[in-house]
Order: structure tokens, then sequence, then C-alpha cells
């Protein structure tokens, strides 16, 4: 008997979302062929530069696993959606690594103004011939790490979407140069994407007094085991600009009472989307 339940249970759990994807993959070229470039990309070894077709044309891919979980992410998932007054809004992306975001946010809003910063120099390379590839206009591309000042910094390569301004027990594998954000925020920006790997907190406080003038944020909020949490000070700062915040866990630890998971150096981290009612 029990084991009948579990055949009843498994079906139950499994087949409606099978038959959804058959019934899709029957009906939907599109569809077809997006799962068949997903698929493709879940048997490439880490690290393995390709290229993929999913967008129609060639996109330069420096590690599938980190491409599949973005593009989750941000085509799948959408979690950069946003509501905009014009249809050519100004979007300040701050750590573009390869270009899914510039590429979803074309999509949104093709007649957009985007700025994108990616401080990885290979990973920027590749950025910008995906950028090109597709022929995307008004992207300004930047390769800078963003800072709380211009300067010189050490900077952790990761070699996909983990790269970091060096800290307290990372390597150095390279010296990059940095903006300060602040003089980047003294016009209207409709969209701020911060996804700076650690530095976030220390970037939004120096721009604390110009946030006003950024209709919308999305901030990845990076916890690092064995140093301060500074979660209470980037929600202080974005309260204190005026936003309203929810807050997801993205990678998180199911009893953290019992055990917390370390990712990259990392034991949290938080999708932090700040927004104006």
């Amino acid at each position: 008997m029990s084991q009948t339940v579990t055949v009843k249970q498994t079906l139950v759990r499994y087949l409606p979302p099978l038959v959804i994807h058959w019934g899709k993959w029957l009906s939907n070229s599109g569809y077809r062929h997006k799962s068949h470039h997903l698929s493709r990309l879940k048997s490439i070894p880490r690290y393995q530069p390709t290229t993929t077709e999913i967008f129609g044309k060639p996109f330069e891919i420096v590690d599938s696993s980190s491409f599949l979980s973005m593009y989750n992410e941000i085509f799948e998932r959408e979690i950069y959606r946003f509501r905009s007054k014009t249809e050519r809004p100004y979007i300040i992306d701050c750590g573009a690594n390869i270009g899914l975001s510039v590429a979803y946010f074309k999509r949104l809003y093709p007649q957009s103004r985007i700025l994108a910063f990616e401080a990885d120099e290979k990973i920027f390379e590749v950025l910008s011939r995906n950028v090109a590839q597709h022929d995307y206009q008004n992207v300004e591309l930047t390769c800078r790490a963003v800072w709380t000042s211009e300067t010189s910094l050490s900077f952790m390569s990761e070699g996909a979407d983990g790269g970091r301004l060096s800290g307290p027990g990372d390597a150095k594998d390279d010296v990059v140069q940095t903006i300060r954000l602040r003089d980047y925020l003294q016009e209207p920006v409709d969209f701020l994407k911060l996804d700076i790997e650690g530095s976030e907190t220390d970037v939004l406080e120096d721009c604390a007094d110009v946030l006003p003038n950024v209709e919308s944020l999305f901030v990845e909020y990076h916890s690092f085991a064995g140093r301060p949490q500074t979660i209470h000070k980037l929600t202080e700062v974005l309260a204190g600009a005026g936003f309203r915040l929810h807050i997801h866990p993205e990678n998180a630890s199911p009893q953290p009472f019992l055990h917390r998971d370390v990712y990259g150096g990392m034991d949290l981290q938080l999708n932090v989307f700040a927004f104006r009612e």
C-alpha cells in the first residue's frame, strides 16, 4: 500500500509539469528552440567557453553553470522587470558580467539608454563582443569596478560571475580601476542595478543623499562568512532615501541554526527590491 501511495504521489508531483513541458514542446517552436539550447549547455563542463544562439544570434558564454543560473533569474523569473514612466528609461547596470542583463533590458525597453559597468577585464571583453554582435544601441560599456571613489584596488577574478574587489582572505589576482557611483547619480535614473559582490553597502552609503534621483533599484546583498553583516545598514540607507523594500532570499541555508552553507565565501545572498509607491 505504501508503495502504491508513493507512486501516486510521484505522478501527482511530476506528471503535470511533464505534460505542460511536452505540450509546449509540440506546439511552440520558440519553446523548443530555448529548451534545445538550455539542454546543450547543461552538458558542458564549468569554465569552458562556448556560445549559444538562444537569442537568435551567437552569444558568448564563459561558464555554462553561471549562464544557466543567470538566465533563469533574468529571463525566466524576470527579477529585473520594472515599470517605466517612459519608453526610453535610463538604466545603470553595475556588474553587467557577459551581458545577459543588458540583453534583458533591451528586450524590455528597446529604446532604453544603458550605462553598464564590469570590472573583470576578460569578462568585459566578452560583454563588449556580445553587445556588438547583437547591435544593441545606446549602450555605454565601462571596464571599471563600482566603488566609493576613483582609485585602484585589488580584484579577485573568479572566472564567471563571482569576481569582486578583494576583501579579507580573498586572492589578489589583479588591480582594477574604480569609479565613484554617486558621480553618475546626479541626474534622474529610472533603474539602478547593483550586483557588485560585496561592495553594495559601502557604495550605497556613499550615495545616500543622491539616491532620491533613482526611481527603482535592485541590489544583490552578499553576506560573507566570518565578516560582519551589513544588511541593516543597507536597508537603513534605502529606507532613508524613501524606498519601500521587498527582500527575497537567493542563496540561503534551509536550517541556519544547525548548519550554514557557504558558497564562494558567502553564507547568504539576498535580492533587495527597492521601489517608490
